[in-house]
């Protein structure tokens, strides 16, 4: 896809520059009064509205669109007539399932196993299997095979999707056909196993370590909670107890001796209100918290309850469970110390990449750490999703080997959720930390109690804290914001709780729930917060970096604060990271910045494949990407440097055709550019963004 591209590039770029200049020759004489103001503004003026200082030279004119009422609508748009390509509205989930349906009892979903052997009697299913077997109806329908060599070429092993790779027309002829799909993901970890899938779909895993730690807090469930029935009526599964396979029935005995020591009051949903039996309320004051004895008898260094300590539980006397004089304050209890050391990283000055959504998926990630990136955190996980065994959120955990200092992020709204979820990664994933999200804004996770709805609850944030960091030894942190309410901050009154409930570190993005991403972060403020912080906590600080100043000054300004983690900075610019490093702007061109456009669609074909859905699955993530890169302004195109986060671009024409296509806020051009790496669409091809940022709503969608 390197030399091979060009004369395609070439191509894509001449016919994307002639509809653009007619748009502007039937505009230009209305353009050039409604853009007045921006063009003869001075640099700081313009700075002032949150405009980009571009270059007077570089600067294009603005086409004019009308309303029904002859109003003009000055709203940027690169090209005027609106694509195909381009839709308004997301597909309905019954769409996607009548199309994934109609596209299994087509041709083109050919088996597996036979594009691999390419042979139809390879199957074992033969008649019965639900993909096609007729290879000559696949190899007459099959696109033409994309540019460039197939992306498991450098694997001793043939490739692993054989007949139906896109380029399989640079495979070697005669390669043996055996152990095709071991290497797929050879460079990459923390799969889901399909034992524990099927446990998990069954509500037959216990988690025995996690229980243990709710019940020592006085957080356990009811008795009946989905994810503690492991009943099984005829005796023929087995079930994962931490990671070790245990026998149905002494896992009946076990859980028989556990409720039967469970002395500790259940706190049952309030009157009239809706929960899930496995999203249980924890208890707002428990009468007398258990006494360390208990807590080292269920967790010290991740044992299993032993049958003696059971027996000795279970005949506790009503005397033993009152509360008495000797017992702990719950202020002291949060003042003791773990009975096991914790892990610890090392988070100071090192260059953090903040879990993004959608378009922090693994080959992004290796895309950053090429630049630079020191640690890793996968996309936001949801941990009733994880429970539940979905492949697709487990997927969000995967880790690719270059990742040497690797976390994931998990949501929750409740202390049993999270403290089992990180009881299963712990043992189901290989990861440096755990981050627990408290910070997200969005309306579907706030509304399910998670996120950003924990800011509100500080007694449900210290109970998760505790329940998760009590049932691992990995690292554990937490990223919240500000405050629920713009002008409400309260973090500052809870970091100094923070590290004493058992994170061992805090990020603090500088904004509100209610201010989403809107105006700057409030920078001052998570300096305060990093003072009033615990010596044993470390604090980083999240929002608006974007370039190496931005790194140099929050460090200057608060040497208490460990780190910035860098977000959508990386999503625009992901070289920031090689910024900061070196200390410099970078003034990258437009075929530097397509080079690394191209590691990513390589990173991309060996992470989802390289048949043809694989192909078109890396084009989706591509473009949701390219909906940030073009908000991008090159160092040598400005009046004031560097580039703020906040600064609105203007329309402008860059040093070549490539830089101005690549900063084309049309979706219909970001296409163009993925055609030039990934080849033509498909018939019927439509792209919407998943986030829509205030750029891509004035463009083509209106």
């Amino acid at each position: 896809m390197d030399e091979s591209s060009s004369e395609v590039e070439a191509k894509v770029l001449e016919d994307v520059s002639l509809p653009n200049t007619e748009v502007e020759e039937k505009v230009s004489g209305d353009t050039s009064l409604s853009n007045t103001e921006e063009i003869h503004l001075k640099p700081e003026e313009l700075i002032a509205k949150a405009i980009a200082p571009v270059k007077r030279e570089h600067l294009r004119p603005r086409p004019v669109r009308f309303s029904s009422n002859g109003a003009t609508d000055r709203r940027v748009s690169e090209n005027k007539s609106i694509s195909s390509n381009v839709v308004t509205e997301k597909k309905s989930k019954r769409q996607f399932k009548r199309e994934r349906q109609q596209e299994q009892k087509s041709p083109q979903h050919l088996c597996p196993v036979v594009a691999k052997s390419g042979t139809v009697s390879s199957c074992q299913y033969a008649d019965k299997c639900r993909f096609s077997h007729d290879l000559e109806a696949f190899k007459a329908q099959k696109p033409a095979d994309l540019e460039g060599n197939c992306p498991f070429a450098s694997l001793e092993k043939p490739c692993p999707y054989g007949l139906a790779c896109r380029f399989s027309g640079t495979h070697k002829d005669g390669a043996p056909a055996e152990n095709l799909g071991a290497q797929k993901m050879s460079s990459e970890m923390n799969g889901l196993s399909k034992d524990v899938q099927k446990l998990l779909w069954k509500n037959k895993m216990s988690f025995l370590r996690a229980d243990a730690q709710l019940k020592c807090l006085g957080l356990s469930s009811l008795g009946n909670s989905k994810s503690k029935n492991i009943e099984n009526k005829d005796g023929s599964d087995q079930d994962v107890l931490n990671g070790s396979i245990a026998c149905h029935e002494s896992n009946n005995k076990e859980v028989d001796s556990d409720k039967a020591m469970d002395c500790t009051p259940v706190a049952l949903p309030e009157r009239g209100v809706d929960v899930e039996i496995d999203d249980v309320r924890p208890q707002k004051k428990a009468k007398c918290p258990i006494d360390e004895n208990c807590c080292f008898s269920e967790v010290d260094n991740g044992s299993t309850l032993q049958r003696n300590d059971l027996e000795e539980s279970s005949v506790q006397t009503e005397a033993e469970t009152k509360p008495s004089d000797d017992c702990l304050t719950e202020t002291d209890m949060s003042l003791k110390s773990h009975p096991r050391e914790k892990k610890l990283i090392d988070f100071r000055g090192k260059l953090y990449l903040a879990p993004l959504t959608t378009v922090g998926n693994l080959p992004f990630r290796r895309v950053c750490k090429v630049l630079g990136a020191d640690i890793t955190c996968g996309e936001m996980a949801m941990c009733t999703n994880l429970l539940q065994g979905q492949a697709s959120e487990w997927a969000l955990l995967r880790r690719h080997s270059s990742e040497d200092l690797f976390g994931v992020q998990i949501c929750g709204a409740y202390p049993d959720t999270i403290a089992r979820t990180v009881d299963l990664i712990n043992h189901e994933c290989t990861v440096d930390f755990i981050d627990i999200n408290m910070g997200c804004p969005i309306d579907i996770v706030v509304n399910k109690g998670a996120g950003s709805s924990l800011l509100t609850k500080p007694m449900r944030m210290k109970s998760i804290i505790q329940a998760a960091s009590g049932t691992v030894d990995t690292p554990l942190t937490v990223k919240v914001r500000t405050g629920y309410f713009e002008g409400r901050n309260r973090i500052d009154s809870l970091i100094s709780d923070i590290g004493q409930w058992g994170a061992t570190a805090v990020t603090i993005h500088g904004r509100s729930r209610q201010q989403r991403y809107s105006k700057l972060a409030d920078w001052d403020y998570i300096y305060q917060c990093a003072r009033k912080a615990p010596d044993a906590l470390q604090v980083l600080g999240n929002g608006d970096v974007c370039s190496y100043l931005d790194w140099n000054k929050h460090k200057s300004d608060s040497p208490r604060l460990s780190t910035c983690m860098i977000a959508r900075g990386a999503l625009i610019k992901p070289w920031i990271f090689t910024e900061i490093k070196e200390q410099r702007h970078w003034d990258i061109s437009s075929g530097e910045r397509l080079n690394i456009l191209k590691d990513f669609v390589h990173f991309g074909l060996e992470h989802w494949g390289s048949d043809n859905k694989g192909v078109e699955t890396t084009r989706h993530f591509l473009l949701e990407w390219l909906s940030y890169t073009h908000r991008y302004i090159p160092v040598g195109l400005l009046d004031v440097i560097p580039q703020k986060l906040n600064w609105r671009p203007p329309s402008y024409f860059g040093r070549d055709d490539l830089e101005t296509l690549m900063a084309s806020e049309s979706a219909a051009d970001w296409i163009r550019i993925s055609e030039i790496l990934l080849g033509k669409v498909p018939a019927g091809f439509a792209f919407a963004p998943k986030h829509k940022s205030n750029a891509y709503d004035s463009a083509e969608n209106g």
